[in-house]
């Protein structure tokens, strides 16, 4: 599953984009300098967030919507179509369909 699948995935569960989700993390004093057992105890207790999905939120909590272009216009499960992640609702997003076709 590509990085912005997990993000459209837990939009999908949770009702809240990426940045809602950033923006709450804030509101909770966790940032750029948070490790990542707090943030993931958060969205497990408030959110029933699994590890997997909890860790993709926490990538762009702490390091914000830019990922390694690794996987970028690769054919593999986890390929993204860019190295820049879409934080503001799968809905908007232009490269949405194209991920997951």
């Amino acid at each position: 599953m590509s990085f912005q699948a997990y993000l459209d995935n837990i939009e999908t569960k949770t009702g809240l984009t990426p940045r809602q989700f950033i923006d709450l993390a804030a509101e909770k004093g966790f940032g750029a300098d948070t490790k990542a057992a707090p943030i993931l105890e958060w969205l497990k207790a408030d959110y029933d967030l699994s590890r997997g999905y909890g860790m993709a939120l926490v990538h762009v909590i702490t390091k914000g919507p830019q990922i390694s272009a690794k996987h970028v216009g690769t054919d593999g499960a986890h390929a993204d179509p860019s190295d820049t992640l879409w934080l503001d609702g799968k809905a908007t997003n232009p490269q949405s369909g194209k991920e997951n076709a």
